[in-house]
């Protein structure tokens, strides 16, 4: 049985060139599938800029979650507001476990950031379950 030799392919990730310059392009086959051979203005069009990555981030973006649930927030493809109670008190309990968990490594401003959201939300929902 002849058994079949694998090859292997090396593929230069270095991000400097062979005169030592900082490469500006990755080459085409590096490019993940969907920026490969597209028009600039498609391009230009899928790229938003997003927002800070850290804690606090994190947080508005898991009350903005339960707003939307509380009905606060139209939903964007059909414009109407959908309360869904569950939903905002599971987005109200990951908020607060997230909290638990954090115990003792937040800054003084993200520890009242993360106390003022929650207290907010626990008060909405009770608000809106009577």
């Amino acid at each position: 049985m002849a058994e079949e030799e694998k090859g292997f392919v090396i593929k230069d990730r270095r991000s400097l060139d062979e005169k030592g310059d900082l490469k500006t392009e990755k080459p085409e086959e590096e490019k993940p599938k969907d920026e490969q051979k597209q028009e600039p203005e498609q391009k230009e069009t899928r790229e938003a800029p997003l927002p800070e990555v850290n804690f606090t981030s994190l947080i508005f973006s898991l009350s903005s979650s339960a707003f939307y649930h509380f009905g606060e927030i139209e939903n964007p493809q059909t414009g109407q507001k959908e309360k869904d109670l569950p939903m905002a008190k599971h987005a109200i309990d990951t908020i607060a476990m997230l909290k638990e968990k954090t115990e003792g490594n937040l800054t003084e401003e993200e520890k009242k950031f993360i106390d003022s959201i929650l207290n907010d939300l626990r008060w909405r929902y009770v608000k809106a379950t009577e």
